[in-house]
């Protein structure tokens, strides 16, 4: 039997500390925690009586399955793995499963913790990386990231784009507005909502009908599609820019509300106190 200590929510919505025991069985792992990333599936976590960290990472230790652990290229810091575990693995299954390939037009909405990543990831499988976002504040960010192009969208009526989009990964917070994207989609192409929302969709149907459009759902990526993006990513050099707070409850209700706030650039990661 081991302990560990652990960082739950609260029927308050209050982060508080605790302390969990586990036996180890003999297809198990006990794994130290020296870093967690910080996701918004998190902050929906917050009121219920459980260890956060998505799967339980806000802790100073987890035991797991021996199968679902994966190793982390000798090049990828431990600051860097959490989020590429999170969001890296989350745009990475949007483009490797459904078929992009290096010729095509990827869209990407948002600048953001899954935007800047979707970015880097399109653009190092060879394609044309097409960014919107609400205002230029983040272009230069967005060109170096591997945009091959960068439209803002505030007070717009109509896009214009210089070729359609093949892939559109929607990586905003809020829903776009749909009568800006669906009339710049190429015909067939596919919409991926990939952030977690509780709204409802709403799209004019006539635009979705008469160009062949899809919307595709997909959040959580099997293990091998981790394995890869890992893989991926050491080989192309893929960074999270990432803020890190103490591993702590104090440290984690810091780097939440940041990140409800929209302050954080780009990934939270919680660190553990030596």
């Amino acid at each position: 039997m081991v302990e560990f200590k652990v960082i739950k929510g609260s029927s308050t919505g209050a982060l508080v500390d605790a302390v969990s025991s586990r036996e180890i069985k003999s297809d198990e792992v006990l794994i130290d925690v020296t870093h967690s990333g910080v996701c918004f599936t998190d902050h929906h976590y917050r009121q219920a009586d459980m260890a956060l960290g998505h799967e339980g990472s806000f802790a100073s230790a987890a035991v797991w399955k021996e199968d679902f652990i994966y190793k982390i290229p000798g090049n990828i810091s431990s600051s860097h793995a959490g989020p590429l575990m999170c969001g890296g693995s989350t745009v990475f299954n949007a483009l490797k499963l459904n078929g992009v390939r290096s010729t095509d037009r990827v869209g990407v909405i948002g600048v953001g913790g899954l935007g800047h990543l979707a970015i880097q990831f399109a653009s190092q499988m060879g394609c044309e990386v097409v960014v919107f976002s609400s205002t230029e504040q983040k272009k230069a960010e967005a060109l170096a990231f591997g945009a091959s192009e960068f439209y803002t969208t505030k007070g717009v009526e109509k896009l214009d784009i210089r070729a359609p989009i093949d892939h559109l990964l929607v990586t905003s917070n809020a829903q776009p507005d749909w009568g800006l994207y669906l009339p710049i989609m190429a015909p067939e192409g596919t919409i991926y909502p990939i952030t977690v929302s509780f709204e409802k969709l709403a799209v004019p149907a006539m635009d979705l009908i008469m160009g062949g459009l899809r919307i595709q759902g997909g959040m959580i990526a099997p293990r091998q599609i981790h394995r890869e993006m890992l893989e991926f990513a050491s080989r192309h050099n893929i960074i999270p820019v990432v803020e890190e707070f103490p591993l702590t409850a104090a440290g984690a209700t810091e780097a939440l509300q940041r990140l409800l706030d929209g302050k954080m650039r780009y990934r939270g990661v919680l660190v553990a106190q030596k």
